[in-house]
This record gives C-alpha cells, sequence and structure tokens, in this order.
C-alpha cells in the first residue's frame, strides 16, 4: 500500500475512533502523530489514479452525496457521516460523487476530510464538485482542490483556464477496456451572481458550455462516430428545473418541497446537452427539500437527496441518490436509498418518465 493512500488522510482513522466513542484526547494525539508522520514520509510514493469500468456484468454504479454541510467536531453532523458509511457498505458503489457544500464550518480541511473518510475507508474512487458554501469556510477553491490531489482514491480534477475549480470528465471503460462507454461531465456552478442589478446564484459560464461541446465532439470521434451517453453532475440547478416543474407535460418523481434556487440568468448550458445528444441525465443539490427527478425534453433533471445532519434547514431525512448505468444502454436505473437500507423512487430513465 502507497504510504501516501495511507496517511494522508488521518481522518478515515478519526472517523471510526469516533464512531467508537474514542476519547476527545485520544483522537488528538492520534492526529498530531500522524500528521508528524504524514509530513516525514509523505513525499515516498504517490496514489495510484484509479480507473473507472464497467464490471463483468456490465453494471457501473454510482452513489451521489450531496449537501453534506459538515461542522468539525459537531456532533450534529455524526448522522451526515453514518449514513454516507451505511450507503456505501450496503451499496457497494463503484464511484461516490459529492455535489457541492460538503463543508460548512471551520477549519475547512478536517471537516472535508471527515466528510470524504467513509469512501476513503472503503477504497471508493472519489469524484469532488464545489457547491456555493465549501469556500466560505477559511480556503479557497483552489486550497480544497490541492487537499482533494492527496485524497486518496479521489479522481477529481480539473481543466486549467475554465472558469471555477473543478471542470472534469470522468470516462468510464468498457468492461473489456477496449473503449470509453459512458461519460460523466463534473462543472463548477459557482457561487453568487457577481453582475451589478442580477442578485441570486451564479450560471455555470460561457466557456465552460464551449469546453463541453468542444470535449463532447472529441468523445464522439474517439469513439468512431457514436455518440456515448454521458450525465452530469454539479450543485446549483439549471433554470430548466422551474421549466420541467412547470410543464404539465413533465413527468416527475419524488420531492419537490422547494422551488429550484436556480441561476437568474441562462448561459445555455441545457441547450448545448441538446445540441451535442449525449446527455442522459443532469445530477445536482443545492436544494435541501427536493430530491426529484424531472423529464424534460428528453433529459432527467435530478436533485440527490440531501444527506447533511441538522446544521442546516431539511425537512426529509437524510440519504443518497443511487445511479446504475448499463454498458451500451442510452438509459439508467436510480433510486433514494435512505436509513436502514429503505428505498423510494426507483425508477427506470427513460422508461418510467415518458407517458404513454
Amino acid at each position: 500500500m502507497y504510504l501516501v493512500a495511507f496517511f494522508s488522510d488521518i481522518h478515515v482513522l478519526l472517523y471510526h475512533f469516533k464512531l467508537f466513542n474514542c476519547p476527545m484526547n485520544l483522537r488528538n494525539t492520534l492526529t498530531i502523530g500522524l500528521l508528524l508522520f504524514a509530513t516525514l514520509h509523505g513525499s515516498i510514493a504517490e496514489t495510484k489514479q484509479p480507473v473507472l469500468k464497467f464490471n463483468a456484468e456490465k453494471k457501473f454504479k454510482i452513489v451521489q452525496f450531496t449537501d453534506v454541510h459538515v461542522k468539525h467536531g459537531n456532533p450534529k453532523s455524526d448522522i451526515a457521516l453514518q449514513r454516507i458509511a451505511a450507503v456505501l457498505k450496503a451499496e457497494k458503489p463503484d464511484l461516490v460523487v459529492y455535489t457541492g457544500d460538503i463543508i460548512y464550518s471551520q477549519p475547512a480541511e478536517p471537516a472535508l476530510r471527515a466528510a470524504l473518510a467513509p469512501a476513503v475507508a472503503l477504497n471508493i474512487p472519489i469524484a469532488v464538485t464545489f457547491g456555493n458554501h465549501d469556500d466560505e469556510q477559511g480556503l479557497s477553491r483552489e486550497a480544497l482542490y490541492k487537499i482533494l490531489q492527496t485524497v486518496p482514491n479521489s479522481v477529481t480534477s480539473d481543466v486549467k483556464g475554465l472558469s471555477g475549480v473543478g471542470n472534469y470528465i470522468l470516462n468510464i471503460q468498457s468492461a473489456n477496456a477496449k473503449n470509453d462507454a459512458a461519460s460523466l461531465f463534473c462543472l463548477d456552478s459557482h457561487s453568487y451572481s457577481k453582475i451589478k442589478g442580477v442578485g441570486g446564484y451564479d450560471y455555470i459560464k460561457p466557456d465552460q458550455v464551449a469546453w463541453y461541446l468542444e470535449e463532447s465532439e472529441k468523445i464522439k470521434s474517439r469513439n468512431n462516430g457514436d455518440t456515448i451517453p454521458a450525465l452530469a453532475f454539479f450543485h446549483i440547478p439549471l433554470p430548466e428545473y422551474h421549466e420541467a416543474v412547470a410543464s404539465e407535460n413533465s413527468t416527475l418523481i419524488g420531492h419537490r418541497r422547494e422551488p429550484a434556487c436556480s441561476p437568474a440568468l441562462n448561459s445555455g448550458m441545457f441547450a448545448a446537452m441538446k445540441q451535442a445528444g449525449n446527455m442522459m441525465g443532469v445530477f445536482v443539490g443545492h436544494d435541501h427539500d427536493n430530491d426529484y427527478a424531472a423529464y424534460w425534453k428528453g433529459i432527467l433533471l435530478c436533485y440527490g437527496r440531501y444527506t447533511g445532519g441538522d446544521t442546516v434547514y431539511n425537512n426529509l431525512t437524510n440519504g443518497a441518490r443511487v445511479i446504475e448505468l448499463t454498458e451500451g444502454e442510452k438509459g439508467f436505473k436510480t433510486w433514494i436509498h435512505l436509513a436502514d437500507n429503505k428505498i423510494e423512487q426507483m425508477a427506470n430513465f427513460p422508461a418510467d418518465f415518458i407517458k404513454k
């Protein structure tokens, strides 16, 4: 085992000690000792980048956690960490995606590592997109991204020169590893509007939209002109979430208990997805009282299930969204996983969303 992979995230160990009610003074001693060891030995080896691949049954499972809102040292966060661990143990996913607002207090680094620790402990690849609150806890997006590069099995990346931090593609190989069979587009949906006279939340920028279109064409070219299925993950919902729920022609499965807190301006991301022709579903967080999936013009607009504890507002019991892809199919299964392995909202896309 690589030393950096084992020691860079000391909160994996601390997470387990916390669950077993290890005294705080012992945890603090372990923190100092392990930090010292990691500092002295951290340059010996580098973490190995995980390969994402459909299994022998041609399945690939993703668990989405969103709005974990961890407050370091706050017992109200314990239920979030416990739920993450329980869902991962039950679902055994091939990838975990955290779609923003992971942390909600200072110090930021131990809060971030605590939120990721259950996935690290189970050796599951981890992808992260940032929310509007993550860089409000004393560290910038750039600083948080650097921490993510030290997390074992992190597949979080960043394309330099694009607006935001954490724009990247995860390609999933076919079961025989001969080609890419699916693509996951992870985007920074930013935080708050910086345009004078326009309040509310920010939007995905034109250069990110152009990058998505360019990369979709490159993927298509690499696959002999075939469009391979894609999903997108980011934090703040697109304006089209409003349109979908307002239309009588849209099918909605799940809970909608608040309006979508989307940007006031529409930069055309959804239109680009339709133009590219590869996008099957969009997965966001941000709105804690929504967990629905709405069918809109051939694309499924989904919320993850709120994963956090009682550190912020919430009126849904916490859990996770699960997505299961099948190689060669332009569709997927999705469901909500709650406490005690309760499953809700099991649905097949697109079959269960197309009106007869």
